[in-house]
Formats: structure tokens, C-alpha cells, sequence
């Protein structure tokens, strides 16, 4: 974690407020806005779904985070995935990990398939899957690194260039790495997801989701259509907490960190346990790829328990 990203996170929240000079965002609870009395449009915030200052300044400070363009704020992770898949169109092709969060396997399956999204499942982690499972149709590949929950390590530097020769979107759900050890953004993905349940959340008192892009292109101005016309959106108590819990991330992912190691270490050689699965053990099979695109190696363990299949 660099000294900018730690003070930007420590910061989070803390613009001074021009009306009363708050050194906090203040929570506006609001959910419509003034008109001005000669009855024009307004050129601000109008309605709450649309806009909020609250969610506004969240927005801001994830974009930050993710050394993104602009980000939008909705209600949970799942949410924010289906806007990214909504933004394509019956008959687009999406190439997704075989083992991703199974909450987005089952979106996937059980809506987007049936609406008309042409889905592959592959194993990204072995990158020589992916050449193989383009089709002219393809649009978009979803992966994450690592996988939620068997910790698999997907090469984003070969999806994304691969992806990039032909001219398809890949969005990456940073969830497990955090933007503190990993920014798909750097390496050069398009749109960054985040379950800002998790990690940036922290205190188990909120649910939310984050999309972040690389930049404001057709894409991303469908995205903050469906944000505005779906209304997947957080509170303006959910986004001031979140906010919150972004300003203790640095200190608790600091501590997650030196516990993962340790309870890694204690497994590895534990009589009980068949195989640690943590990409910090010099025995992952990703763990030179880890290496190479994350700053440490995340704070989640699994394990396999010997005699079980």
C-alpha cells in the first residue's frame, strides 16, 4: 500500500462541507432537490435514485481507490454485476471464470442466459483457455483473481492483453485483492467490481457494491443509465458508512494480512489438512503470477481437509 492510497483512504469522506465547514461528508437524507424558482432544470442533484451528495462523494473516493475515471455506487455487489451485464445486448458473448463468486455464476445462468447472453465457463486461471473460447460475438470477460472461494490466480496481464488484440471489454471483480494489493485499472481491465460488502465495508453494518472505469466511454454511460433508471443504489446512510470503513481500511487490511500468513503457515504443516489453498505459499500454482500483479497475496485462506473428496 503506497502513502497516497493510505492517506486517500484515511481522508475518505473529509472534504470540508462549504455551508458549515464540517470536516466530514454530511449525510444528506434528502431524496428530492430545490428547483429554481424560474422553474428550470436544475443543473445539480434532482432526485435521490438519479444522485445524492452523500452517495456522490463515495463515488469520488472509490474512484480514487481504483486510480479510475468515475465510479457508481450501488446497492450490493450482485447489483452492481448485473448493471455490467445488462449493459450488453441478447446474443453477445461473455467468457467468465469457471469458478467465479457463485452468486454471479447463478445471475448468469438463471437470468442473463435465459434473456439471451451467450455465456462460456472456462478455467482462466490456465490462460491458454482463453484463445479457445473467443467467438466473433464476444463481448466481455468477467474474471477475478483471486477466486471466490478455491483462491485460483488468473494472469490479468495475458487476459487483458489478449482481450485487448480483440477489441473485447474485461472487467474484473477485485473483491478478495482490494484495491490496496491489486488495481486491474493499472494493468489495463476497463471496469473494476467490487462487493463493497467485504473488505472496504469492514464492520459487517452494510451491504454495497462498486463499478469502477478506466474511462467514460459507451459502455460506462449505459452503466449509469441502468444505476439511474434500475435504482440498485445505496442509502445515504449505507454510503456514509461505507465511507467510514473505508477510513479504518488500511489498518485492518494491515492486520488481515499478518493473519492470513500465519494461519496459512499453521495449516500448511498441520496433519489434518490435505492442501492450503493461499497464493502466498510458495506451493500455489499461482503464486509467481501473484507475485507479479498483487502487492501481497490477500488475507482469505482455504483449506482441504485430508480424507474428505
Amino acid at each position: 500500500m503506497t502513502e497516497h492510497f493510505k492517506n486517500i483512504c484515511a481522508h475518505a469522506g473529509a472534504t470540508p462541507d462549504p455551508a458549515t465547514g464540517a470536516v466530514t461528508s454530511p449525510l444528506y437524507f434528502s431524496s428530492t432537490f430545490h428547483y429554481p424558482p424560474t422553474g428550470e432544470y436544475p443543473s445539480g442533484h434532482i432526485y435521490s435514485r438519479e444522485s445524492n451528495p452523500t452517495r456522490t462523494s463515495l463515488e469520488t473516493i472509490l474512484a480514487q481507490l481504483e486510480q479510475g475515471e468515475d465510479a457508481a455506487a450501488f446497492s450490493s455487489g450482485s447489483a452492481a454485476a448485473n448493471a455490467v451485464f445488462l449493459s450488453l445486448r441478447p446474443g453477445d458473448h461473455v467468457i467468465i471464470n469457471f469458478d467465479a463468486y457463485a452468486g454471479i455464476r447463478g445471475m448468469l445462468k438463471d437470468i442473463f442466459m435465459p434473456w439471451g447472453l451467450q455465456v462460456t465457463f472456462v478455467d482462466l486461471s490456465d490462460i491458454n483457455n482463453l484463445p479457445k473460447s473467443i467467438q466473433p460475438n464476444t463481448k466481455l470477460v468477467w474474471t477475478e483473481s483471486p477466486t471466490n472461494p478455491q483462491l485460483r490466480i488468473v494472469d490479468l496481464i495475458s487476459v487483458i492483453t489478449i482481450c485487448k488484440r480483440h477489441h473485447i471489454k474485461v472487467a474484473v471483480d477485485n473483491t478478495f485483492a482490494t484495491p490496496a494489493l491489486q488495481n486491474p485499472i493499472v494493468l489495463g481491465a476497463n471496469i473494476v467490481m467490487h462487493s463493497t460488502t467485504k473488505y472496504l465495508g469492514g464492520h459487517s453494518d452494510m451491504t454495497g457494491g462498486a463499478l469502477i472505469t478506466a474511462r467514460k466511454d459507451e459502455m460506462w454511460e449505459r452503466i449509469r443509465h441502468i444505476q439511474h433508471i434500475q435504482g440498485a443504489i445505496p442509502s445515504p446512510f449505507d454510503c456514509w458508512l461505507l465511507m467510514r470503513g473505508i477510513r479504518s481500511f488500511v489498518p485492518r487490511m494491515t492486520q488481515h494480512l499478518s493473519n492470513a500468513k500465519a494461519v496459512a503457515l499453521f495449516l500448511s504443516t498441520h496433519p489434518k489438512v490435505e492442501k492450503v489453498l493461499y497464493p502466498g505459499l510458495h506451493t500455489h500454482a499461482g503464486h509467481e503470477v501473484a507475485k507479479k500483479q498483487m502487492s501481497d497475496f490477500g488475507a482469505m485462506v482455504s483449506f482441504l481437509v485430508r480424507g474428505t473428496k
